[in-house]
C-alpha cells in the first residue's frame, strides 16, 4: 500500500469518527485536537496515523469501521505502516 492510499483510508476512518459522537468525543480527548482543528489537521499525515491508532487500539471500533467499508482489518494494519511512525 502507498502513502497516499493509506491516507486515504485513514481520513475514511476520520470521517467514520465524525459520525460516532461518542467516539469522535474520545478520540479528540485522547488525541487533545479541538473540533476547530479537524479540518486542519486532516491533511497532517501524523494526525491520520494517530486516527489509524485510534482504530487499531478499539477491537470494537476496528470492526465496525471495517464493516461499514468491507475491508479486512488487516488492511488497516497494512495502511498504517504506510503512515508516519508506522513499523
Amino acid at each position: 500500500m502507498n502513502v497516499a492510499s493509506a491516507e486515504t483510508l485513514a481520513l475514511n476512518a476520520l470521517g467514520f469518527l465524525v459520525n460516532s459522537s461518542e467516539d469522535l468525543d474520545r478520540f479528540m480527548a485522547l488525541s487533545g485536537v479541538e473540533p476547530a482543528m479537524l479540518r486542519v489537521r486532516a491533511a497532517d499525515p501524523e494526525f491520520l496515523a494517530a486516527v489509524m491508532d485510534f482504530l487499531l487500539a478499539n477491537e470494537k471500533l476496528l470492526k465496525d469501521f471495517c464493516e461499514a467499508e468491507a475491508l479486512d482489518p488487516r488492511t488497516l494494519h497494512i495502511a498504517r505502516r504506510a503512515l508516519p511512525g508506522g513499523i
